[in-house]
C-alpha cells in the first residue's frame, strides 16, 4: 500500500481545503486560495456569492472588497477583483505582483442581497491570493455576510 500521496491528490485536497476557505458565513471575512495551480490557463477565474443581509446591525449599504497577490513577483502577472449586483460593477486589483500589500479595496454600494465576486488575473502561472470582504452598512458598520463558491478553476 503507497501511502505517499500522487500530486493529482494533493491538488485536490488544495482545492477542497480552498473551497471550504470560502464558504463560510462569519464576521472573519477573508480568505486566500491559488488560482491556476499548474500555472496553464491564463483565464482561470473564481467566483463567489456574497450576501449582505441585516443581522441586527443595520441593513446593508454594500460591500467593500481588497485582494492581496501572495506569489513571487512575475512581470505582467497581476490578479484583480471584480464586484457586481444588479446592473452594477467595480473593480480593483493589485498592482504590484508579489509584494505584501493590499490593493486599494473598492465598495460597491447596492443594498442588501447577493453579490457576485470574481478573481482572476491577467496571464498563466499560479497565483495565490488573500481576499477581505465586508458588507457595511451606510454608516460604515459591519452587517451580516455570507458567501458560497461558485466556480473555482
Amino acid at each position: 500500500m503507497n501511502l505517499i500521496p500522487t500530486p493529482k491528490i494533493l491538488l485536490k485536497t488544495a482545492l477542497l481545503l480552498a473551497s471550504g476557505a470560502f464558504s463560510t458565513i462569519s464576521f472573519a471575512h477573508s480568505a486566500g486560495a491559488t488560482t491556476d495551480a499548474d500555472g496553464s490557463n491564463a483565464n482561470a477565474t473564481i467566483l463567489a456569492a456574497i450576501t449582505c443581509e441585516d443581522d441586527g446591525h443595520g441593513e446593508p449599504d454594500g460591500l467593500f472588497a481588497q485582494i492581496k497577490d501572495l506569489s513571487e513577483p512575475v512581470d505582467g502577472l497581476l490578479i484583480s477583483i471584480q464586484l457586481y449586483k444588479g446592473i452594477q460593477a467595480i473593480t480593483d486589483t493589485d498592482t504590484v505582483s508579489g509584494d505584501a500589500d493590499y490593493s486599494e479595496g473598492i465598495q460597491l454600494n447596492a443594498g442588501p442581497g447577493v453579490y457576485q465576486i470574481l478573481v482572476n488575473k491577467t496571464d498563466v502561472g499560479p497565483r495565490t491570493f488573500d481576499v477581505i470582504w465586508h458588507c457595511m452598512t451606510e454608516d460604515h458598520d459591519h452587517t451580516g455576510t455570507g458567501i458560497i463558491l461558485r466556480q473555482f478553476q
